[in-house]
């Protein structure tokens, strides 16, 4: 494989989950039904800004910035407002705007805020994370401290939360069909970034995508419509990539999913001492990696021709690989879901392993149904998710003077159940089927991307203990963008003892950081600092 790839070990070491609003209620039995209204175009709020100066210490170096929290509008083909975009930009003081590199950076969902990316841990300040196993410090009052880590060292930062989300809201002719999709989302983020640097008269500055989670999904194409519009980029920054969503979705007739996940178990029976003490954390993946690309792979090819004697070798094979019983994989036909893994890891009476941060556990109320109960917020999210919420309204208000009447979505169930994942492939033409079939795989759009804009850069961060977006599958996807040996040249990647969320492990932090402080600067070498 022609892919750069930096492995980064730590002491053992993120994130969220789903939270969001609960829905109308429905009309009671007997009650009349109003008859359907007009739909009232939302007014159009004046764009506004708060302007505040602050000092870090970042790096061992005190630097001066400003912080700019404010709302932009987005409109339609006739130039009506269609949309108010909240963001939150940090740029430094003292430096040549025209030269200095600067990253839109968002998280995911489709329906999260971009709270967590900022607070999280590469904006300026950051929140102080509990480690697994701290109940006290899962609970108020919660620290915001500076942010020795803070990528604001090597790049200005705009947080932009995607519309539906945070303060950002449809207003006058907006639909949330415009907005809602793989593909109206990538359109609205690009005409924001578009809007950004004409008014902060950044268009020559070098310019950077960061995305965590479904962020990385819409970066591939959001990439692709700013190189098509002639606005290129320096480098994309994906932080826990799903670009293909084939790889991670445990499906009926789907045995990829099966095999890309197989190092991600192993990683994380390691962390929970399941396996051999002799073993490393990097000996335990390499030897998953290995066993799942070749016997293991075949022998899910092979389904119930499966000989008896080689399905229990197999069985044998995949216990040792991950501490699960062989029995246990036998009754599963070989086909361990991610779910079950969670439950049974720590035996069948323990507690549940988080999903996206598989450090973190968490006690199972309904132990004996079937499935995990399905208000359960998850061992990973049920320890930061407070946090979150608190320090970042807190913050806003406190710290960066930005006040509204109107709460900030963290997080918006809505928007997740509307989304639109129909995408059309650059590459569609090179197919051929029956039915009306979706495609949820964007990787072709960063190839396309990568293509056209023939400087591009691309990191992929991986965390180990990330059960939502395994690394394998991020390996299997940069393995099939079907690019030639010098654009592969330009994809790196890196890997971390940690989940989802590649900061909430504070010893991981200063390895995260000065990987993508390095990849800017070889992505920008002219770049002002």
């Amino acid at each position: 494989m022609l892919v750069h790839r930096a492995v980064l070990i730590s002491l053992a070491a993120g994130l969220a989950s789903t939270a969001g609003w609960a829905a109308a209620p429905a009309n009671p039995p007997g009650a009349p039904v109003a008859a359907a209204a007009k739909t009232v175009p939302a007014p159009v709020p004046k764009p506004r800004t708060a302007v505040t100066h602050h000092v870090a210490e970042i790096g061992g170096k005190r630097i001066a910035y400003t912080a700019t929290a404010g709302t932009l509008l987005l409109y339609d083909a006739k130039h009506r407002a269609t949309a108010s975009v909240f963001y939150v930009a940090y740029t430094r003081d003292g430096v040549d705007p025209a030269r200095r590199p600067v990253t839109f950076a968002y998280n995911g969902g489709p329906g999260f805020a971009s709270a967590l990316v900022d607070v999280g841990g590469f904006g300026p300040r950051r929140i102080d994370w509990p480690a697994p196993g701290d109940a006290a410090a899962m609970q108020p009052p919660y620290r915001l401290v500076d942010n020795p880590d803070s990528i604001l060292a090597r790049t200005d930062l705009v947080f932009i939360d995607a519309v539906g989300t945070g303060y950002s809201r449809i207003v006058g002719k907006g639909k949330p069909k415009m907005f809602y999709g793989i593909d109206g989302d990538a359109q609205a983020f690009a005409q924001f970034i578009e809007r950004y640097v004409t008014q902060a008269h950044r268009w020559n500055s070098p310019k950077f995508l960061l995305g965590e989670s479904y962020g990385t999904t819409r970066s591939a194409v959001l990439a692709a419509d700013l190189v098509r519009q002639g606005v290129y980029v320096n480098g994309v920054i994906l932080c826990s990539t799903v670009l293909d969503f084939a790889t991670l979705n445990f499906t009926a007739g789907n045995d990829l999913p099966f095999a890309l996940y197989l190092p991600s178990y192993a990683a994380v029976a390691w962390y929970h001492h399941r396996l051999p003490a002799t073993e490393t954390l990097v000996q335990a993946v390499d030897s998953a990696r290995a066993y799942a690309g070749s016997d293991y792979l075949r022998a899910l090819f092979a389904g119930s021709t499966l000989p008896a004697a080689e399905r229990a070798r197999v069985a044998s094979h995949l216990a040792a690989l991950t501490g699960l019983p062989a029995p246990l994989w036998e009754r599963a036909n070989l086909r361990i879901t991610l779910p079950v893994f969670m439950r049974r890891l720590l035996g069948a009476d323990g507690p549940m392993t988080g999903r996206y941060d598989a450090r973190f556990t968490a006690p199972e109320l309904q132990p004996l149904s079937p499935t995990p109960g399905t208000s359960a917020a998850g061992a990973s999210t049920t320890a930061i998710w407070g946090a979150l919420t608190a320090s970042f309204d807190a913050y806003l208000r406190d710290d960066l003077h930005y006040r509204s009447d109107r709460p900030y979505v963290q997080s918006s169930n809505p928007v997740f159940k509307a989304w639109n994942w129909t995408y059309r492939s650059p590459l569609n033409a090179l197919g051929s089927g029956v039915g009306n079939l979706k495609s949820r795989n964007v990787a072709p759009a960063l190839a396309r991307a990568m293509t056209n804009d023939p400087g591009m850069q691309v990191l992929f961060n991986n965390g180990y203990y990330d059960m939502a977006t395994p690394f394998f599958a991020t390996d299997y996807t940069i393995e099939h963008l079907g690019l030639d040996p010098g654009a592969l040249a330009r994809i790196h990647e890196a890997y971390y003892p940690v989940g989802h969320m590649l900061y909430v492990n504070p010893s991981v932090e200063p390895a995260l950081a000065h990987t993508i402080d390095e990849f800017i600067a070889a992505a920008a070498p002219r770049a002002a600092r």
